[in-house]
C-alpha cells in the first residue's frame, strides 16, 4: 500500500468524527429546513425544474498566459532550424525577428544581421519564395556572398614569400603556423619558421616542437631577444638556403596596445626592406568563440598591420564563428583557413557555401 493510500485510510475515520461534532451543534432552523426540504414530492420537483443560480453557472477559465522563451534559453539552444516553419511568407514578421535575432546569437552581428534579412525578405518577394528549404537556400546564397570578397588562396608567387601571423594571446596562432606549414610542405614547398614570439615563455620551444612535426626548417634566438633581429636572421636563412616560404610567429598583443601594434609596423619594414618583391601574407587568426571583439580586433589590426586574410579557428566546437561574415563586409578581408581540431591535418581551406551550410 503506497504511503499516500494508507494516510488517506487512516485520516478519514478521525474526518468523520468532526463532522458528526459539527453537525450535532448546527442551529434549529437548519434542521427544520432540511426537513421541509424533505417534505418537498417528486411531483413538485417535476413540476419546477431547477434553475441554476448566477453563482452556479459555470465562469470561463481566464486564459492561460504563453511562456516566452527567454534568451538565456535560445542562446542555449541557438535554435537556427526551429525558425524556419513549414509555411514561411514575406508577411511573416515573426518570423523575420526571430531569424535576425539568430544571426545575431551566432555572432554575424546586428548589422550584418539586419541587412541580410532585408535582403532575404526583398529576394522573397521578388523572386516568390517561400517554403522552409527555398528559404534556407535564399539565406545561405545571400551570406556567402558577403563572405567572398577576395582570393582566399594564398599568394605565394615569389621565392621566398612571406607569411606573417598575428592575433591576440590565446587564439592559437603558434598551433595555425604548424598546421600551414605541414600543409605548405605536403604541396612540395620547402618551408622555415621564424620564432618571432620572444616574449612569452616557451613559445620557441612550442614552435620548435611544431617544426619538428611539420619537418620544416627554424630559426631561433633566446627569450627576450628583438623579433625584428629574429625575423632578420630567417629572411637571411631563406636566402641562403633557397627556402620557398618563411612563416613568422609574432607575440600575442592585445588589439588596444599602440606600443606593441607598432611592433608589427616594424617587422612589416623589415620585410619590405631585406625582400622589396616579395609575396608577403599577413593573416591574422581570430578564435571562433571570440565574438563581436572579433570585428574590433580585425579593425586595429588592419590598421596597424595590413590583413590580407583570415585563419578562424576552434571551429570544432559548438562556436558559430559568425564574426568573420561581418568582418569580410566591412574590411573586404577574406578568410582563407580554418582550424577544425588539435591535430597536425586539421587545416581546411575556408569555403563559404560550405561554412554557411553548416551555419545554418
Amino acid at each position: 500500500m503506497a504511503f499516500w493510500d494508507k494516510w488517506r485510510k487512516e485520516t478519514k475515520p478521525q474526518e468523520t468524527e468532526v463532522q458528526n461534532a459539527v453537525e450535532e451543534e448546527a442551529a434549529p432552523e437548519e434542521a427544520a429546513a432540511e426537513t421541509a426540504a424533505e417534505a418537498v414530492t417528486p411531483a413538485a420537483e417535476a413540476q419546477e425544474p431547477a434553475q441554476e443560480t448566477p453563482e452556479e453557472t459555470a465562469q470561463p477559465e481566464p486564459p492561460v498566459e504563453e511562456k516566452k522563451t527567454s534568451f538565456w534559453q535560445k542562446l542555449k539552444k541557438l535554435y537556427m532550424g526551429d525558425v524556419f516553419g513549414s509555411a514561411i511568407s514575406e508577411a511573416d514578421e515573426a518570423f523575420f525577428d526571430d531569424l535576425e535575432e539568430m544571426l545575431i546569437l551566432a555572432d554575424v552581428g546586428m548589422e550584418t544581421a539586419g541587412e541580410a534579412v532585408k535582403e532575404l525578405r526583398q529576394r522573397m518577394i521578388e523572386d516568390k519564395i517561400s517554403g522552409q528549404e527555398p528559404v534556407k537556400a535564399c539565406l545561405r546564397e545571400i551570406l556567402a556572398e558577403k563572405l567572398q570578397v577576395g582570393d582566399t588562396r594564398l599568394d605565394l608567387s615569389t621565392r621566398p614569400s612571406v607569411i606573417l601571423v598575428i592575433g591576440v594571446n590565446g587564439v592559437g596562432k603558434t598551433t595555425s603556423i604548424g598546421k600551414l606549414a605541414n600543409r605548405l610542405r605536403q604541396e612540395g614547398k620547402r618551408v622555415l619558421l621564424c620564432a618571432g614570439d620572444t616574449f612569452r615563455a616557451a613559445a620557441a620551444d612550442q614552435l620548435e616542437i611544431w617544426a619538428g612535426r611539420a619537418r620544416c626548417e627554424l630559426v631561433r634566438q633566446k627569450e627576450g631577444a628583438d623579433p625584428g633581429a629574429v625575423l632578420f636572421d630567417a629572411i637571411q636563412a631563406a636566402k641562403a638556403r633557397g627556402v620557398d616560404v618563411v612563416i613568422c610567429d609574432t607575440a600575442g598583443r592585445l588589439h588596444n596596445k599602440a606600443n606593441l601594434m607598432a611592433e608589427l609596423q616594424k617587422l612589416r619594414r623589415i620585410i619590405d626592406r631585406e625582400l622589396p618583391e616579395a609575396a608577403v601574407e599577413t593573416l591574422l587568426v581570430l578564435d571562433a568563440t571570440t565574438g563581436q571583439n572579433g570585428l574590433i580586433q580585425a579593425k586595429q589590426f588592419q590598421e596597424t598591420a595590413g590583413c590580407t586574410g583570415i585563419i578562424l579557428t576552434k571551429l570544432d566546437g559548438t562556436a558559430k564563428g559568425g564574426i568573420v561574415i561581418a568582418i569580410a563586409r566591412e574590411l573586404q578581408v577574406p578568410v582563407k583557413f580554418v582550424g577544425l581540431g588539435e591535430g597536425i591535418n586539421d587545416m581546411q581551406p575556408f569555403d563559404a557555401k560550405e561554412y554557411v551550410g553548416a551555419l545554418i
